[in-house]
């Protein structure tokens, strides 16, 4: 079996039985959405598995040391730029913007375009989600994050955005800009 291969049969064991936040379906589907984005930007198998693995780390039981092994250094360090510290010992939403900052020092920090592109494939599964909950349930969807301020949450996704100028011509990127000016600027 190849990398992804391999990559897509870990995160499905990984991710077995979890759900995501404000969906109904397994959490598996949205390790599979963001490597799908992300293979529309690149033919590299070992970014498209580090994007079936990127969550792995930061929400399962699975260790840094264990990507490394399983998937080598190149997979272990493209999911380790998506990791962030869960601060265990704190509640979630009181560590949400120290996490959102460090996080987005990591891609502001590099140039590596797969980096960036894992991002853009993990970013914009999520604000898919965040846009058909946002036209479900309105200025409710804030009420079910760990941060609750949608000017925050704005700054985020904005942020993320602006990281990537190189990726402006992708189309995933200009879906994501279009998603984040829906949602936090109403326009569409």
């Amino acid at each position: 079996m190849d990398v992804l291969d391999r990559a897509v049969i870990f995160a499905a064991k990984a991710h077995s039985g979890q759900t995501r936040k404000m969906a109904a379906g397994p959490y598996i589907l949205h390790p599979m959405e963001a490597a799908t984005i992300v293979g529309t930007m690149t033919n590299d198998k070992e970014v498209i598995a580090a994007a079936m693995l990127h969550d792995t780390v930061e929400d399962t039981s699975v260790t840094a040391e264990q990507i490394l092994a399983e998937f080598g250094p190149r997979v272990a360090q493209l999911v380790a730029s998506e990791t962030e510290n869960k601060y265990e010992d704190r509640p979630a939403a009181e560590t949400w913007h120290i996490r959102k900052e460090e996080s987005l020092r990591v891609l502001e920090g590099t140039d590596d375009l797969d980096v960036k592109r894992l991002w853009l494939g993990d970013k914009l599964s999520n604000i898919r989600s965040l846009y058909r909950n946002f036209c479900k349930k309105g200025e409710g969807v804030w009420k079910y994050m760990n941060e609750p301020d949608p000017q925050a949450q704005g700054w985020y996704y904005r942020s993320i955005a602006d990281a990537m100028p190189e990726l402006r011509d992708e189309p995933a990127w200009r879906e994501y800009d279009r998603l984040v000016r829906a949602i936090f600027e109403g326009k569409l």
